[in-house]
């Protein structure tokens, strides 16, 4: 991969977050703008608990879709 392609922040985690669930990225953006009424941590536990996903990739998750909102 080259640099200028190299994925930094919260993006950097999408590849293994795909491999480790089985699911686009996109399936886990969709999930959580039907959650964005929540707080960052309450969406972070919701991933979690419910998806049994880890916490820096619900963080990851988390803090991408919150980034991408207020943009």
């Amino acid at each position: 991969m080259s640099a200028e392609k190299k994925l930094k922040g919260p993006a950097s985690y999408f590849p293994s977050i795909e491999k480790t669930y089985g699911k686009p990225i996109d399936h886990w953006l969709k999930m959580l703008d039907e959650m964005k009424e929540k707080k960052h941590m309450e969406m972070v536990s919701t991933l979690k608990s419910e998806h049994k996903m880890g916490h820096g990739h619900a963080n990851a998750l988390v803090a991408y879709h919150r980034a991408q909102s207020a943009a």
